[in-house]
């Protein structure tokens, strides 16, 4: 519209010059006319998001990629957003991937699992001018941030809940990988149960994937056919949701609600709110803010929480879960507070010791009430 009305307004100012000539009049060149003009429209910011699984409808990718549509709605025209989903861990293709974005023009790269971690470091070195970030690893550079999220604040919540509704005392985990971020999450679960029920127990599967949808199901019948009666799972899909609800046990959504797939089973969803770091890290990078850091947020800030609950969930746990969760979070009730012994019976936090974070990033044990061994 604004090239029209340009041409229009040219167009009008030539024809009344050539009819003064034709006039025979000889006045002095009139000076040019004021042309509005808008301001030329800043180019969007491109920016890039690489996952690990498909987006789906539940779990880890579907949360990082529903705050993607969170950023696309809060910034408009600021900003233009991509993914490129379900790109394996293995360093060639991530590399390959991340490096592509960055050609493409795109100024900021969210890769989210923590395996990306040494590919996106080598192609950041690359392109200085791109600002990377990375999810749950711990590496960082110039241009090169990472993030994360307390996902055992959530576990604890859920551990809590469980050791509430559990009528055997036998608690299950599915999880993906053994790295201290999964480990944390199963220890946090049974801190949770053992403070409401000292006998509770729990039994863990490891599956070796983020997301293997078969192989998180027969990981969850395996624990049912064990006595597991409250399973919670660290893996993407839906599938441990979907057998406790066939099986007739209960069951807690991870990242997402999950209710959908299991409305006896799921009792509530430990969910992640991923366009609180995302929201201000584009505002960032608009302003001409970013730095880069190391950000690890939980329940509060409002990245994580236990919501989503079963309109059965009794409101006595609905109670202890709200006391819990403000006790966290004002470190009234810390989570991870000695004496602490591991399921070897080695003492890994002396007696009213609150843990740091180094230490929960160097968690590679299993705590009092899990069974079995970490695996090498």
């Amino acid at each position: 519209m604004m090239m029209s009305r340009r041409k229009s307004l040219l167009a009008a100012v030539s024809f009344a010059v050539l009819g003064l000539a034709a006039c025979g009049k000889k006045e002095e060149a009139a000076s040019a006319p004021s042309v509005p003009v808008s301001a030329a429209t800043p180019e969007a910011l491109k920016v890039a998001f690489v996952y690990v699984g498909p987006v789906g409808d539940a779990g880890w990718t579907y949360a990082h990629d529903a705050a993607r549509k969170q950023v696309e709605a809060q910034f408009g025209d600021k900003v233009k957003t991509t993914f490129v989903e379900s790109v394996p861990e293995s360093a060639a293709d991530a590399e390959r991937v991340f490096r592509d974005l960055a050609g493409q023009g795109n100024k900021l790269i969210f890769g989210t699992t923590f395996g990306y971690m040494e590919a996106m470091l080598k192609v950041a070195k690359d392109f200085p001018d791109v600002k990377f970030e990375h999810a749950t690893g711990f590496k960082t550079a110039d241009n090169l941030a990472q993030y994360d999220v307390r996902t055992y604040e959530g576990a604890y919540l859920a551990g809590v809940a469980a050791g509430k509704m559990s009528q055997s005392g036998k608690l299950g985990v599915v999880a993906s990988v053994p790295i201290p971020e999964v480990l944390r999450n199963i220890n946090a679960f049974t801190l949770g149960a053992r403070s409401v029920n000292p006998n509770a127990t729990t039994r863990v599967v490891w599956v070796n994937k983020w997301f293997d949808p078969g192989k998180e199901r027969e990981a969850a019948t395996t624990l049912i056919g064990q006595g597991v009666d409250v399973l919670m799972q660290n893996t993407d899909s839906a599938a441990v949701v979907q057998t406790a609800e066939e099986k007739g046990v209960l069951a807690f959504g991870w990242d997402s609600d999950m209710s959908k797939f299991g409305p006896k089973a799921h009792v509530a969803a430990s969910s992640i709110d991923w366009n609180v770091y995302y929201g201000k890290r584009v505002a960032a990078v608009l302003e001409n803010k970013w730095q880069t850091g190391s950000t690890w947020w939980g329940l509060k800030e409002g990245m994580i929480d236990l919501k989503h609950y079963n309109a059965t969930l009794p409101e006595d746990v609905k109670k202890l879960l709200e006391e819990r969760r403000q006790g966290v979070i004002d470190g009234s009730r810390p989570i991870w507070k000695g004496p602490l012994k591991d399921n070897t019976g080695k003492e890994v936090l002396g007696k009213d010791v609150v843990a740091d974070d180094k230490f929960l990033h160097a968690i590679k044990f299993y705590v009092e009430g899990v069974d079995g061994k970490v695996p090498g």
